[in-house]
């Protein structure tokens, strides 16, 4: 079991973990599983089919819009009952969406939807982080990472299977119902990290919660450079792989004609590689210090984001796309929940606040990313995708070039 910093029984340190995970995987289930019904949804609710990498990145842009209050909030009223509310908030959204009449509401729901993943990047990623100690929370990160990959690796196949038996309505009635069961889990197994004695003789004190206060820290993070490029090195890292769960119905279904259940098992090969990646960091991490996990992810980072864009010069055939993604998430996988830690630890002001910071500025490049990408017609034509995403995971390497050599090795001191 993890070494816990609090007073945590092993079996409730278990299910907290559980629980944290659950309600992760549901908000990416809540877009995952409902993306080979997209066609559907818009036929349906008579929309254009433009509405399928809209709706995504509406929900990508949900999980934005409240992390700058919801962190310092979780720092002045304790990271419990901020992640209660966040996942009812989730779960009676996923709910409603059951009458949803028109696109424009559906949209509107997906935006709330969103900032379920808000409540997890800038609540429950923190209280990790304060309940286990550092490689124990970045371990964690990265395991508990594998799970929620299940919803994009599973999710597509199992929506999919499920449509043939219900309405994308009652899919998302079924995820309202399992939220509820997970605010239960929440409710009875997570602790409170703030204002709680460590065992080492630390304490997160609630900080005292000032609009005031609050922009001058906000501008204050934004003038560490540091800080603000590796976050925008996570949000361009992850940028393809982003724009590729957006898109793929687009390329897969409509381009190419395939079937929905086809489009969910060629999901299969990237997602997986991406936990091959989080595995290979677990292994890792005894050995070596988050700076050097990071650059040996950048061989397989970069080398499958240059196959994309060689594939794509030449014949790209959808082989050689999975290949070139493959290569490249696994890469990620090594790379994400280490340059999370650094971002997170390269600042000294509250960890609910920096947490936002961080979900605030990389959700907002993948988001924003995702949209261009659409717009210059990645979801057009093979060749098109692979090349820009491609080019917008690549612009991360001059930032870690600049910003990662700089990181102090011990710079995830135990929380």
């Amino acid at each position: 079991m993890q070494r816990t910093l609090i007073n945590l029984p092993p079996l409730r340190a278990l299910g907290f973990c559980l629980a944290i995970t659950l309600f992760e995987w549901l908000t990416y289930m809540a877009s995952d599983m409902v993306m080979p019904a997209m066609l559907n949804v818009t036929q349906d609710l008579g929309a254009d089919t433009a509405h399928i990498p809209n709706a995504f990145n509406l929900y990508l842009i949900g999980g934005v819009c409240l992390q700058w209050l919801i962190g310092p909030l979780s720092d002045r009223f304790g990271r419990r009952p901020l992640l209660l509310a966040g996942c009812a908030l989730f779960g009676a959204t996923c709910a409603a969406t059951v009458a949803t009449p028109g696109i424009e509401v559906f949209n509107a729901l997906r935006l709330l939807q969103g900032m379920g993943l808000g409540f997890v990047v800038a609540v429950s990623y923190p209280a990790l982080q304060e309940v286990f100690c550092e490689a124990d929370a970045v371990r964690l990160m990265a395991l508990l990472g594998n799970v929620a990959l299940l919803s994009p690796l599973l999710g597509p196949l199992l929506g999919s299977l499920l449509l043939e038996w219900l309405s994308w309505r009652e899919l998302f009635l079924g995820l309202g119902l399992i939220a509820t069961l997970t605010w239960i889990g929440l409710y009875a197994c997570m602790p409170e990290t703030i204002g709680v004695v460590r065992h080492d003789g630390g304490q997160q004190a609630p900080i005292p919660f000032s609009l005031g206060q609050l922009s001058s820290r906000y501008l204050a993070l934004l003038r560490n450079h540091r800080f603000v490029g590796i976050c925008l090195a996570l949000g361009l890292m992850s940028l393809p792989l982003i724009a590729w769960i957006g898109l793929a119905p687009l390329l897969l279904v409509q381009l190419l004609g395939l079937t929905t259940r086809e489009y969910a098992l060629w999901q299969i090969p990237v997602f997986s590689a991406v936990i091959v990646g989080n595995l290979i960091l677990d292994r890792l991490l005894a050995s070596r210090d988050l700076p050097q996990l990071i650059r040996l992810a950048l061989w397989p980072f970069c080398l499958g984001l240059l196959t994309l864009i060689a594939a794509a010069l030449t014949s790209l055939s959808l082989a050689g796309l999975m290949t070139g993604l493959a290569l490249y998430a696994v890469g990620l996988g090594m790379s994400n929940a280490a340059l999370y830690r650094l971002a997170l630890f390269s600042s000294d002001d509250s960890k609910g606040l920096v947490s936002a910071s961080i979900g605030m500025i990389s959700i907002a490049v993948m988001g924003v990313g995702g949209s261009l990408i659409a717009a210059i017609g990645g979801g057009t034509r093979l060749e098109s995708f692979a090349i820009w995403a491609a080019l917008g995971g690549l612009l991360s390497l001059p930032l870690l070039y600049r910003f990662l050599p700089n990181v102090p090795t011990d710079s995830a001191s135990s929380t």
